[in-house]
């Protein structure tokens, strides 16, 4: 006699949606190496997964992870925002300069992931991070040279736009990280 076990549907597609939502959390953080907002992403995720699964289901994720999700995103945006405003204004630079370093920035992002650095795995992510910030200091260079700024000049406002990206780009995947934690630890934990 061979013992049938029965799943419901419905739970077949919590579990699918579990999974796609975990493994869509970790792909948006991968978005943050290039300048794009995978913290927000991943919170937009979670949003019609909380809704749509009933709240008593075991893989559900309570209001309270989405209210921490959007605290985590927020605090993000903050990170990222200071870590390259303080370290542009310092340096003084113009409209056109910070543009053109946000624009080096992604292009060299993409760059560093095609490129890569020979470390198994974690090559392209790294890559992905340095060469961000070269092209934020490239861009600002190019960006302050067309405003009619020195070559010194250019190069000290460049300088602060790399150290800025970097440490803004390092916080804000430090903070997806923790997004990444909780949407799983929410979702298998029964939403806290």
């Amino acid at each position: 006699m061979i013992l049938a076990i029965s799943i419901p549907l419905w739970d077949i597609l919590t579990i699918f949606g579990a999974v796609v939502l975990i493994a869509a959390a970790f792909g948006f953080w991968l978005l943050n190496l290039f300048s794009l907002p995978g913290n927000w992403m991943m919170l937009a995720a979670a949003i019609p997964y909380a809704v749509i699964v009933p709240h008593d289901h075991r893989l559900a994720i309570g209001w309270p992870v989405v209210a921490i999700l959007v605290l985590l995103a927020l605090v993000g945006e903050i990170v990222e925002f200071v870590a390259v405003a303080v370290g542009a204004t310092k340096a003084g630079a113009s409209r056109v300069g910070a543009v053109f370093a946000l624009l080096g920035s992604i292009m060299g992002a993409l760059a560093g992931l095609f490129v890569g650095i020979p470390v198994p795995v974690l090559g392209s992510i790294l890559a992905a991070l340095l060469f961000a910030g070269l092209g934020a200091l490239a861009g600002a260079v190019v960006g302050e040279l067309v405003v009619g700024r020195n070559l010194t000049e250019s190069l000290n406002v460049g300088h602060a736009a790399f150290w800025g990206r970097l440490f803004g780009t390092l916080g804000k995947i430090l903070v997806g990280a923790v997004m990444v934690v909780i949407v799983m630890s929410g979702t298998l934990l029964h939403g806290f």
